[in-house]
């Protein structure tokens, strides 16, 4: 089971998804038809067009048209749709927003975004003239807005756990400070019938209050605003730092890497929690914006390996940078844990599909004469899914590959001499990562960090060796390679690692509709469903939330509906696309326009991971 973000569960922690409707109004004012054909290199289209129709300005008076709607059928909310000014005096007015309606009270809640005017919520400049400035202050809104919103049950606020993720639920406009607060509501009801007084409460009363509350600086305490958007800042900047440092990774002296439990990803207590402290071998210092100098372990480029007893920390280490990818809230102890943005967590993966991809580096022959260059199952042993993930990973631009022995295929890992003696090579088609690993940064810039118990053959091939001794790091390159100096009598299996083969999806393959609606909505952070099809996401491990499982649906969308997948393009050139699309603040408007909902943004590489345990998909091969 994967951990899930800290503090108390809102229903924003309430999976994500949606079951399209028909039509909507979008921002611009243009209705559009959901259903409609796919756009791609078929020439049709996904949505049909529509005349343009004027934008609608806010409306006053919507506390009288819900005194006028109480009792009637439930479904007349929907004439409710668009914006509705809250008045305030100068300079106070809010604009309550019913983006989409709710068709009965058992349906999917109501979208409601709240606009709060720049000159009311009083943002200074600087805490939102960047990007990464924007996100961390929307990310500490939006916790805000949830804890205020905890009492009551109809409200949906994507608060979000310890990572601080680009969420659609909150946005600070990049002109002016402005804020947007999305959220579902559950609209009230008396059977079928609407709950005027009920709605006026919600709508008029508490959402504005919300927004008096936890959307407006001036009600805020300033100083834990500012420690907010500097600590995400200083997380960024560290991890920008690591590659022209030759560096993967970097944690910092004193950082709390073990969480409370399995479920819950806040920062373990108690007397037996051991601050990190970096091996000085290892140490580096950096210079942080607001931070100053930090310094803490500097996990080179190459071949690391972690080693130590069993639950010594090793793994403990590993999902502290698994998790590096992310920045994390003041507190959280990891704030300064960062890793390369280009790394990738690797496990086998029993049954999973794989389509279409060269394996043949570690599956070099099959009894039953399958092409391993050419390598297609629907059911993958725990060794050729792992190799495929590998392959896939580096296809989608990967450039750290995290592995740990306890959730990696051991026949993929490692063959020692006395099996090599048993077993000729001839009958054994795998080839170990070991023989490849070395390969894989020397020849094609990827390196790796793995987690090592039980197999010393590993010792050979490391560029550093790091050992944890009750959760202590010690640097034992030294030692390790006078162990090494002993012969074993293995040999190496292979030369090199070939690289991969590029493979151009077929967009066609990637359909959303179900009975005419768009269908993508979340199963956790475990799973996807996809149109007709469920993507399990269990072994895609760097998935740090819900809401980016709805993102990466939104994402697969987003490529067909857009033309980055063609059907020619390689999926390294559409992710390529997809990255530009959503880079510099603009990814949530642009996921925004495929569907209204709670997502966070994804990676490039969780979307591809995604795509490619679509059951279904098909591609071709450069």
């Amino acid at each position: 089971m994967r951990r899930s973000g800290g503090g108390r569960p809102t229903g924003g922690d309430r999976p994500g998804g949606y079951h399209g409707g028909p039509r909507r109004e979008d921002r611009g004012g243009r209705r559009e038809e959901r259903g409609g054909h796919r756009s791609g290199p078929r020439g049709t289209h996904r949505d049909r067009d529509h005349a343009p129709t004027p934008p609608r300005g806010p409306r006053s008076g919507l506390d009288r048209e819900l005194d006028q709607l109480d009792g009637a059928p439930y479904g007349r909310y929907k004439s409710l749709t668009g914006p509705w000014e809250m008045p305030g005096g100068p300079g106070r007015s809010l604009v309550v927003e019913l983006v989409r309606g709710q068709a009965d009270p058992f349906a999917p809640p109501a979208r409601v975004a709240v606009r709060v005017p720049p000159e009311h919520a009083g943002f200074p400049r600087e805490l939102w003239e960047t990007p990464v400035r924007r996100r961390a202050l929307a990310a500490h809104l939006l916790r805000l807005a949830a804890r205020e919103a905890r009492h009551e049950r109809a409200l949906q606020v994507d608060g979000g756990g310890q990572e601080v993720l680009e969420r659609s639920a909150c946005q600070i406009s990049a002109e002016d400070g402005g804020v947007v607060l999305r959220l579902g509501v559950a609209l009230p009801g008396n059977g079928r019938r609407i709950d005027g007084r009920g709605a006026r409460r919600l709508l008029c009363g508490v959402l504005p209050d919300i927004a008096e509350r936890a959307l407006r600086y001036a009600a805020l305490d300033p100083e834990r605003v500012r420690r907010f958007v500097e600590t995400v800042e200083d997380s960024t900047a560290l991890r920008a730092a690591l590659p022209e440092r030759g560096l993967v990774a970097f944690v910092a002296d004193g950082a709390v890497l073990p969480r409370r439990s399995g479920v819950d990803d806040r920062p373990a207590e108690g007397a037996g929690v051991v601050p990190f402290a970096s091996p000085e071998e290892l140490r580096v210092t950096v210079e942080l914006p607001h931070a100053g100098r930090v310094t803490g372990m500097g996990v080179p480029e190459g071949v690391s390996l972690v080693v130590g007893g069993g639950f010594h920390g090793k793994s403990t280490l590993l999902r502290a940078l698994e998790t590096g990818i992310w920045d994390h809230l003041p507190g959280d102890g990891r704030e300064l844990v960062a890793a390369r943005a280009e790394t990738v967590k690797l496990r086998a993966e029993d049954g999973r599909r794989v389509e279409r991809v060269d394996v043949h580096a570690f599956v070099d022959h099959l009894p039953d004469g399958s092409d391993t260059t050419d390598f297609s199952t629907e059911n993958a042993s725990g060794s050729t899914s792992q190799a495929a993930s590998l392959c896939e990973a580096v296809e989608a631009g990967a450039r750290v590959l995290l592995i740990d022995e306890d959730t990696a295929a051991t026949n993929l890992m490692i063959r020692d001499a006395r099996m090599q003696a048993l077993v000729a090579k001839d009958r054994e088609p795998l080839t170990p990562l070991v023989d490849t690993v070395r390969s894989l940064h020397r020849d094609h810039g990827v390196s790796t960090v793995l987690v090592m118990g039980g197999s010393g053959d590993y010792l050979e091939v490391a560029d550093r060796v790091l050992m944890m001794d009750a959760y202590q790091p010690s640097d034992v390159t030294g030692r390790a390679r006078e162990v090494a100096s002993v012969p074993t009598g293995r040999r190496a299996e292979a030369e090199a690692f070939p690289g991969v083969v590029h493979r151009s999806p077929d967009p066609a393959t990637l359909d959303a509709t179900v009975k005419g609606r768009a269908r993508i909505r979340a199963r956790g952070e475990d799973g996807l469903s996809f149109g007709d099809h469920e993507v399990d996401l269990r072994a895609v491990e760097q998935l740090a939330d819900p809401r980016q499982v709805t993102g990466v649906g939104l994402a697969l969308e987003l490529l067909v509906r857009h033309g980055h997948l063609d059907g020619r393009r390689t999926l390294a050139e559409a992710l390529d696309l997809l990255d530009a699309e959503l880079a510099g603040g603009r990814g949530v408007d642009a996921l925004l326009a495929v569907r209204d909902e709670d997502f966070a943004l994804p990676r490039r590489f969780e979307t591809a991971a995604a795509l490619n345990r679509l059951r279904g998909l098909r591609v071709r091969r450069s």
